[in-house]
C-alpha cells in the first residue's frame, strides 16, 4: 500500500467541459472575485495545485468564485472540505469560519490504493451518454442524452457534460466511476433545468456498466429515485465519439445530441 496524492479529476473535467485552459480558469476566477466584491489572486499555478491534488481545500474567497464561474456547489467540484471550526468573534458572538489556513492543506495523507487497482485501458475522450427512464406522471418513457468528456486517472473516471450538449436544456450531468477490468461502477448526478418539467430538481443514483471488448462502448443499468420517492432503474450506455479532448473537439460537441 502506497500513500499517494489524489488528483482532482472532477475539477479538471469541469474545466475542460467549460472549454477553459488552466490560465483561462484563473482569469475567470479573478473576474468573478471582482464581481462578487471579493478580489482574489487566482493564478494558473493555483489551479494546477488544485487539479494535481496538492491543495485539496480552497479558501472561502476561492470557493465562492469557483461556484460563480462553474455554476456548481463547491462540494461538487472534487474538493475535500473540512468541518467548520467554531471561533468567537470580536463582538463575543459565536460563529464558524472555514477560511483560515486551509489553502495550504495538502493530500499527502490522503487516499491509499494499490497498483493492482489501476487499469490499462484509457477511456479519456468525448462520449455520448444515453439513458432511458419512465415518467409515471406522463405515462411514457424518455431518453436523456448528453455529450460528456471523460477524464481518467488510474482506475478512476470522471465524466462531465459539455455546455449545451444535452437533449434536455440546462441539465448538466456528472459521473464518478471506477474501472475494474471490464466492469465500471459509480454514481451519477443530474441537475434539471429550473424552468423545465422537473423544476430544477437534482437527481442522483448509482450506475454499473460493462465495457465491450473494443473499449468503445459501455452498457448497463442505472438506479435512482423518482418524484414519488420510489426507486427506479433503466438502461444506460456510453459510446465513444473521439479520444481527443482538444478545445476544437469540445466546441464540436457542445451541442444537443441528435
Amino acid at each position: 500500500m502506497t500513500t499517494v496524492v489524489v488528483p482532482n479529476d472532477v475539477l479538471r473535467a469541469v474545466r475542460i467541459g467549460l472549454r477553459m485552459s488552466q490560465d483561462d480558469l484563473a482569469k475567470a476566477l479573478r473576474k468573478a472575485g471582482d464581481e462578487l466584491g471579493e478580489p482574489n489572486d487566482a493564478s494558473k499555478r493555483l489551479v494546477q495545485r488544485w487539479e494535481s491534488g496538492v491543495s485539496r481545500t480552497p479558501r472561502g474567497v476561492y470557493a465562492r468564485a469557483l461556484e460563480h464561474v462553474t455554476g456548481r456547489p463547491i462540494e461538487g467540484l472534487g474538493f475535500s472540505l473540512p468541518m467548520p471550526r467554531a471561533r468567537v468573534h470580536e463582538d463575543g458572538a459565536g460563529g464558524h469560519d472555514m477560511d483560515a489556513g486551509t489553502e495550504g492543506v495538502t493530500a499527502a495523507s490522503g487516499t491509499t490504493r494499490t497498483a493492482a487497482q489501476a487499469t490499462k485501458e484509457n477511456f479519456s475522450g468525448v462520449w455520448l451518454s444515453q439513458y432511458e427512464f419512465f415518467s409515471s406522471s406522463r405515462d411514457r418513457s424518455y431518453d436523456g442524452k448528453h455529450y460528456v468528456v471523460i477524464v481518467q486517472h488510474g482506475n478512476r473516471l470522471t465524466a462531465q457534460s459539455l455546455p449545451g450538449a444535452s437533449s434536455n436544456p440546462d441539465s448538466p450531468l456528472t459521473l464518478e466511476l471506477t474501472v475494474d477490468r471490464n466492469v465500471v461502477t459509480g454514481v451519477w448526478t443530474e441537475q434539471t433545468a429550473a424552468d423545465g418539467y422537473y423544476q430544477g430538481a437534482r437527481y442522483h443514483g448509482a450506475l454499473q456498466l460493462l465495457v465491450e471488448p473494443t473499449g468503445r462502448r459501455m452498457a448497463g443499468k442505472w438506479v435512482g429515485f423518482g418524484k414519488d420517492f420510489d426507486v427506479n432503474t433503466g438502461p444506460w450506455e456510453l459510446r465513444l465519439m473521439g479520444r481527443s479532448v482538444s478545445k476544437a473537439t469540445m466546441e464540436q460537441y457542445s451541442r444537443p445530441p441528435e
